[in-house]
This record gives structure tokens, sequence and C-alpha cells, in this order.
């Protein structure tokens, strides 16, 4: 998927307790970054399968195209700094 291949893309989906704790530990930090409900996309739920092992295992994160399963903040940010590291400069 190239929704943003040089940011950060977080597919998740509703009830998904990993997903929600992802997703509120990232909203205490100042990245940017794209939520795709994997629900709503099948495109994103096939792209999920194809760096999961068959599996809609999430959150799945991407960071600048670069795929992540079940990542914790520490790990995605670590990758971030990584691979994006023009991100954080504008996360503050």
């Amino acid at each position: 998927m190239d929704q943003d291949r040089d940011g950060v893309v977080v597919y998740w989906r509703p009830l998904c307790p990993f997903c929600m704790r992802l997703r509120l530990k990232l909203r205490f930090t100042r990245l940017r970054h794209t939520e795709v409900n994997i629900w709503r996309d099948p495109a994103a739920a096939a792209f999920v399968r194809s760096v999961a092992d068959g599996n809609e295992t999430v959150p799945t994160v991407t960071v600048a195209g670069r795929a992540m399963v079940n990542p914790s903040k520490k790990q995605l940010l670590e990758a971030v700094a990584a691979h994006a590291p023009h991100l954080l400069a504008k996360s503050g």
C-alpha cells in the first residue's frame, strides 16, 4: 500500500485492545500519522495480511513504507528515528 510512503500509517480495527493502547499512546506524542480501519478498507486488510503471515494482526504500522506488526510505542519511535527522522523534528 502506498498510503504514506514517507510517513507513519497505523492499521487498526475496532475493539482491538492492542490498537486502542497504541493509538492512545500516539496521541500523547506529536508524531503525525494516518490511521486506517481495516474493517472499512479491504485493500488495507489485504495489505495487513500480506505482512502478517496471512493474518489480520493489528496494529500493523508502516514507517516510511516499512511494516511492523504489533509494535510497541518504543519500537515505533525507534523505527521513525531510523527511517523517517524528519517526522521527529516536526513532532517537537
